[in-house]
């Protein structure tokens, strides 16, 4: 029995050793192909040596590299898990095994390994480097950057270390100095595909929209089917407003990688802009499964709830992006946006969240010191106007007469148009300036430089919170004194704009206390110029022998509350019509969405007219076909009740409990027509009844408003801009006293 054994034990050691041999002589033809660039060839090599014998160290780290190199995650963590259950000291494999979990996402997984090589052998530099990507992933970007350091202390020509270097640096908003890591990593090898990606990626932040696209070009012509350069280049279009180009970028990132993050969620936008909100929330959904911490998938969920009417979910989904990153701004700029359509928010609620801005981000941007200035309170000042909106915007229609009407011998005017998207709108705002900025590739710091260099007295910030701001730069505060007014014409919260152009309606007495700003009244928050040709129009209810209400605004402004009213008030005039005009109509889904609201609540589908798109003469024509003009709540007109009025069609406001939701009864109160601002739900519908059973009257009035707007000082853009100088000439008087 004993020799039986024996002649086993002999024979499987013999085995053993002719296998070991075949191992070697496998091993080194396996490393040549590896080294040849035959992936495939080399892997199969080593599966014939494993084959052989199962534990061969070498066979399976190399079999792990080539998984590795070729994507087989699962297949490499394998590999080079029982690589280093074989050699536990070994810190090449600890490397590699570390890389494969990183590809895999498990980061923390990841870090243990890498600090376990590093820990064996401190100069590996692939795992130095390796260890910084993962603990950039981890939300450690300080460690990583010095991981990268270590790296490049050891070996300064090491191109990955800067690049990776760079990459660790942009979240937090180092871009200059990130660029520099990435200029040094094209130095040292001008095709490191990474580092001009990531070139690209410091210019988006930097705000260099053209370095940046000729950065992801250049990348692309490197490797041209990268998905992620794929995805950031059609961020990069959308950005800029080439949503034609930008569709097709991310269709064909996701083509390569349908999990692409970026390209998904650039996708989900323009579904979003487009009105196709099904496929939006899928593409947010796929995002959410694969990073459930993904802040920037809950925001643009949050945003296809809203568009759906649903604001409570879009709330909690924007509370969600927040606890995930505190200091997202665009989940913050959609909690304010939100706020002001929801009924029963107010003042409180609407100035808390806009100093909720100024504490997670605005307070943490460094102030400059005070700026020198002559201060001779009464000699020429020169005023900045920053805007995105110079442009065929609402808001241009509304800061466009102030420009125009401006007084250059008392005043310099300064414009920093900060977008790339120019028409005839824009032609007109440059005309109106002295000094034209095209500042939309400026960065906030570079903004914030020239307006200094060019010595602004008074800064204007004409968006508030909407799309296109340039907030940061006014937390920085360039210029002495600075100021809030038109665009929005809700308060932004920083308490580095001295002043909030209003008006005593909008925001009164009571509420004043809750503005970071100091208010300023204006005869109202917003002008506009005269309709140009209008010529008076009979009332239609007297050849109509019925009474046609008219909302000519955006649909995301009809609420519930305002949908409701307004059917209480069809049922009480069973003959009424209601004519409803938005682009948005245009869609089939959007406009079937809007009847069956009515329906729903009574109102049968042929008496409501859906008006979409049109020329802005054609949208003032229709006006001729409406007897007055209804008032959507929380959310006010602020163009569109002026169009009204100087169309001589009424508009019955409700007063809210906001900024926004008092907008159309400041308007109408500085025009003269107070009698038609109703306090409560009674009220709108009772001064409808009653003008609707008045046409001789209602004619009366309709015939002489045109002439009641353009005589009121908020009507008359040459009264108003005179106006809106004694507010500068006082601020820059006041400052000068203080300092």
């Amino acid at each position: 029995m004993a020799s039986n054994v024996g002649s086993r034990a002999f024979q499987n050691a013999r085995l053993q050793k002719k296998h070991r041999k075949q191992a070697d002589e496998l091993m080194s033809h396996a490393v040549a192909a590896y080294r040849a660039g035959r992936p495939a060839e080399a892997q199969a090599i080593c599966g014939q040596i494993l084959a052989l014998l199962p534990e061969h160290f070498d066979a399976l780290h190399l079999l792990g590299v080539v998984a590795l190199d070729s994507g087989q995650l699962d297949l490499a963590e394998q590999a080079l898990t029982k690589a280093v259950e074989i050699e536990p000291r070994h810190a090449e494999a600890l490397s590699n095994l570390g890389l494969a979990l990183f590809n895999c996402k498990r980061f923390e997984e990841a870090r243990k390994c890498q600090e376990r090589a590093i820990a064996l052998k401190p100069n590996l530099l692939v795992a130095l480097t390796g260890l910084g990507n993962t603990l950039m992933r981890l939300g450690r970007p300080e460690e990583a950057i010095a991981a990268h350091d270590r790296a490049i202390a050891l070996k300064p020509d090491y191109a990955d270390a800067h690049c990776n270097r760079g990459m660790a640096l942009l979240p937090l908003a180092r871009s200059e100095e990130a660029n520099a890591s990435f200029a040094r990593a094209l130095s040292l090898n001008p095709r490191h595909m990474e580092a001009m990606f990531g070139k690209g990626l410091a210019s988006i932040n930097l705000r260099h929209s053209d370095d940046a696209l000729a950065a992801f070009d250049a990348a692309l012509a490197i490797r041209p089917r990268a998905a992620q350069v794929l995805a950031q280049r059609g961020r990069l279009h959308q950005q800029a407003g080439r949503f034609d180009q930008a569709m097709p970028d991310f269709e064909a990132a996701l083509a390569i990688d349908p999990l692409q993050d970026v390209a998904l969620l650039g996708f989900a936008q323009l579904s979003v802009i487009r009105d196709n909100i099904a496929p939006a929330m899928d593409a947010c959904r796929k995002v959410l499964e694969q990073n459930p911490r993904s802040e920037v998938a809950w925001t643009w969920l949050g945003e296809c709830f809203c568009k759906q009417g649903d604001l409570a979910t879009a709330m909690q989904h924007f509370e969600r992006a927040l606890e995930i990153k505190p200091d997202f701004g665009d989940a913050i700029t959609a909690k304010i946006f939100l706020l002001d359509f929801m009924p029963d928010t107010g003042f409180a609620q609407h100035q808390a969240v806009r100093r909720e801005w100024w504490t997670r981000i605005g307070s943490k941007i460094t102030r400059r010191p005070p700026p020198v200035r002559d201060r001779d309170p009464e000699r020429r000042l020169t005023i900045g106007y920053v805007s995105s909106d110079f442009r065929n915007h609402s808001a241009a229609l509304v800061f466009l007469p102030v420009l125009r009407h401006h007084d250059h011998q008392a005043f310099k005017v300064v414009c920093y148009s900060c977008s790339p998207l120019r028409d005839g709108m824009t032609e007109r705002c440059r005309s109106a300036a002295d000094i034209w900025v095209d500042a939309w590739q400026m960065s906030d710091e570079e903004l914030a430089d020239r307006i200094e260099s060019d010595q602004v007295d008074i800064l204007v910030d004409l968006s508030g919170h909407s799309a296109g701001n340039r907030l940061p730069v006014f937390a920085r505060k360039p210029a002495p004194v600075q100021v809030t007014a038109w665009g929005s014409g809700t308060g932004t919260g920083l308490p580095t704009i001295d002043y909030f152009f209003a008006d005593p309606v909008t925001v009164p007495e009571a509420a004043r206390p809750l503005f970071a700003e100091q208010v300023y009244d204006l005869p109202a928050v917003i002008t506009t110029d005269p309709l140009p040709g209008w010529q008076p129009t009979p009332l239609p209810m007297l050849r109509n022998g019925h009474v046609t209400f008219g909302v000519f605004n955006r649909i995301d402004k009809i609420s519930d509350p305002a949908l409701a009213l307004w059917s209480r008030l069809m049922a009480a005039l069973p003959d009424a019509r209601i004519v409803i005009k938005n682009g948005a109509l245009d869609d089939s889904l959007v406009r079937n969405a809007l009847v069956a609201r009515f329906v729903a609540h009574g109102v049968a589908e042929e008496r409501i007219t859906c008006l979409g798109l049109s020329t802005r003469d054609q949208h003032i024509a229709q006006f001729a076909e409406i007897d007055m003009s209804l008032d959507p709540f929380p959310q006010n007109g602020g163009v569109s009740t002026w169009e009204s009025l100087q169309a001589g069609v009424p508009v019955i406001a409700k007063l809210g409990f906001g900024a926004a939701a008092r907008a159309a009864a400041a308007i109408n109160t500085a025009v003269g027509l107070a009698a038609f601002v109703a306090a409560d739900d009674d009220g709108y519908i009772a001064i409808a009844l009653k003008h609707a059973a008045q046409p001789a009257e209602l004619a009366k009035l309709r015939a002489e408003l045109p002439a009641m707007v353009a005589g009121s000082a908020a009507g008359n853009v040459e009264t108003y801009t005179r106006k809106v100088e004694e507010g500068y000439r006082r601020f820059w008087r006041l400052d000068c006293a203080s300092s």
